[in-house]
């Protein structure tokens, strides 16, 4: 059995005109969201034994403040930096691992989580998956190569505005 866990990352600030997408970092409620996120995976128990994650800024400070158990392996993927669902859906099959947190942006991410379930999650607000959602799904296969669209089933999920602050 295979485990993803889809994360959007945390809230971004838009600093001024000059700033590079790429470049962009949390704001303060972003902070404090991805801190609140790496609190709920512990308490659902969904610890990752690799990350894929975008190399944009963003990503990486939402990957930092997870605070993630463990030593999992961590590969910092370019071509997920705005990737669309196909490009993500290609990494995944790349994956190794049996649980593997993978974390991106939109709409690559929310169409992702949309293809990649037998039944999409009928929640409010999932349909643009806003900064922060995060699902985990499971699949019935023996290695990321065999997952493709429509195969997994969403056993958990929230969105940040769900959880409480952090201490």
């Amino acid at each position: 059995m295979k485990r993803l866990i889809l994360m959007r990352h945390a809230k971004s600030d838009w600093p001024g005109p000059a700033t590079d997408d790429h470049d962009r970092t949390l704001n303060e409620r972003g902070r404090s969201n991805a801190a609140s996120l790496g609190i709920w995976l512990k308490e659902k128990d969904l610890r990752p034994d690799v990350v894929l994650c975008s190399t944009a800024t963003r990503t990486r400070e939402t990957l930092g403040l997870l605070n993630l158990e463990g030593q999992p392996e961590i590969l910092f993927v370019k071509e997920l930096y705005l990737a669309d669902a196909e490009k993500i859906l290609a990494t995944l099959q790349t994956a190794s691992g049996d649980t593997v947190l993978l974390l991106g942006h939109n709409p690559g991410i929310a169409d992702m989580a949309e293809q990649i379930v037998k039944t999409p999650p009928n929640r409010d607000g999932m349909h643009h998956y806003p900064t922060g959602a995060t699902i985990a799904i499971s699949f019935d296969a023996e290695n990321w190569s065999d997952i493709t669209w429509n195969l997994g089933q969403v056993s958990h999920i929230v969105m940040p505005r769900d959880l409480p602050k952090p201490n």
